[in-house]
């Protein structure tokens, strides 16, 4: 099926997802019936069914609407994260409905639009997020599928109008491999995901594969010294695209953007940490391309506010800081690091990490500890398993172990708030692609307390 036309309803396994629920809202917002299961209720699960979009959490057939049931004009959508023994996923494969990934449906949506999308293994959710921002206030006529919730909207779905996309491109699972774009971009390639592709070089392999679906007048930027063809992007470099002039005034950055044919002047943005300039450096220049203003693209940027659970300030006081942040590979860990030694140099900081996966922890367990070791403080959560079964051998304990700073302990969920506040810690990050992020309210409110 290469024709959604006749799809009236869409039921989501996995609706809570922020992938799913980006695409559960373009279809509501379409007119059409949508409907879903997920396994916990979560901040983003209340927003749809505020939103009129019906959400059950039992995996029982009785739960699934009666008008979801007509295999005519349904179509399910569900996410690999959804175990085979899922029963309602089950129902719809004996039942000979039509199934589709999350993946393959962006791709049908994409495939008769002009689409901008943004791959890499770190900084594709900021950088998507700032590219649909700075399309919709230059007024094109976009809707963007963001991997994280724009605070600027409230909302992971960005709907200006329908005739260009923007999307993440997401190389889990080489999901991204189903979309058209006319213009991407990469801006990294780091190991990640092994426990899909074995090794790194595989990985590398679908990085090209994603990057050779451009067609012959299509348009590749990539991150500087990757080994890609295209229009190179960068910071303070030889770049095609790159931030000069970089100053850091009242916590955020200014900068002017150099082009292969002029110097555009006074852009600033107020997300911290070098390696957001990238990403803005990216999106400007993926922009440009597409054609928006130079003149109306500062003003776009500098509106940008940000994303949920990326270096989001939950407090920002003189007395406290309390960062709230999706960060779960090394490298990331690394940036938000910089970011923190760059922004408050003479504060005391903590970072409390819940490492994501078992294979991951596993597969990079020294880089891990090499990074948490930097920060003054460590506390760790247990390992998020998400998809997976457990590991022998493989659990935070390990990679304590692992850490060298003598300021290093394994924390329960409910003592969270009463070590943190223990610490003294002026600077406190809460890192982690699990469920950390609903603690940070908790903790919010009792660092509060002792404000």
């Amino acid at each position: 099926m290469n024709n959604l036309s006749h799809i009236q309803n869409y039921y989501f396994i996995g609706i809570g997802g922020i992938g799913m629920s980006a695409l559960a809202r373009f279809f509501k917002s379409q007119g059409k019936y949508v409907a879903g299961y997920d396994k916990t209720a979560s901040v983003l699960t209340k927003e749809l069914e505020a939103e009129g979009i019906l959400v059950t959490f039992k995996d029982d057939i009785s739960e699934i609407p009666k008008q979801f049931k007509d295999s005519e004009k349904t179509l399910v959508v569900y996410t690999p994260a959804v175990p085979k023994e899922n029963l309602q996923l089950q129902y719809f494969i004996e039942e000979q409905f039509i199934l589709k990934k999350r993946a393959e449906v962006l791709g049908l949506i994409s495939s008769n639009r002009f689409t901008l999308a943004v791959a890499g293994t770190h900084g594709k959710t900021t950088t998507t997020a700032i590219l649909g921002h700075l399309l919709k206030e230059t007024n094109a006529p976009v809707t963007a599928f963001l991997g994280g919730v724009s605070e600027d909207i409230q909302s992971n779905l960005i709907l200006k109008g329908d005739e260009v996309i923007v999307a993440e491109a997401d190389e889990f699972d080489r999901s991204f491999l189903h979309l058209s774009p006319n213009i991407a971009a990469i801006n990294s390639m780091d190991a990640d995901h092994l426990d899909i592709y074995g090794v790194n070089e595989h990985l590398q392999a679908s990085f090209k594969a994603f990057a050779a679906l451009l067609p012959k007048d299509g348009i590749l930027f990539v991150k500087n010294g990757l080994p890609l063809e295209g229009k190179t992007i960068g910071i303070e470099d030889d770049a095609d695209f790159s931030a000069i002039n970089i100053k850091i005034l009242g916590g955020n950055y200014h900068f002017d953007l150099k082009t292969p044919t002029e110097i555009i002047e006074g852009f600033t943005l107020h997300l911290p940490g070098r390696h957001n300039v990238l990403n803005a450096v990216t999106a400007l220049a993926m922009a440009l391309e597409y054609g928006s203003p130079a003149e109306q693209l500062r003003d776009a940027l500098q509106s940008f506010k940000g994303i949920r659970r990326r270096f989001s300030y939950k407090i920002k006081t003189d007395q406290k800081v309390l960062i709230d942040d999706y960060a779960h590979h090394p490298a990331e860990i690394k940036a938000v690091f910089e970011a923190v030694r760059e922004m408050y140099p003479k504060m005391k900081n903590l970072v409390v990490f819940q490492p994501h996966l078992f294979s991951r922890t596993r597969d990079f367990v020294d880089d891990f500890a090499e990074k948490l070791s930097q920060f003054d403080e460590v506390m760790l959560m247990d390992i998020y398993p998400a998809r997976e079964k457990p590991i022998e051998g493989v659990d935070s304990q390990w990679l304590l172990e692992k850490i060298n700073n003598p300021n290093k302990q394994l924390v329960k969920r409910e003592e969270l708030s009463a070590k943190i506040i223990t610490s003294k810690a002026k600077v406190v990050l809460m890192l982690g692609a699990g469920d950390i992020g609903n603690e940070v309210e908790t903790v919010k409110r009792a660092l509060e307390d002792e404000i």
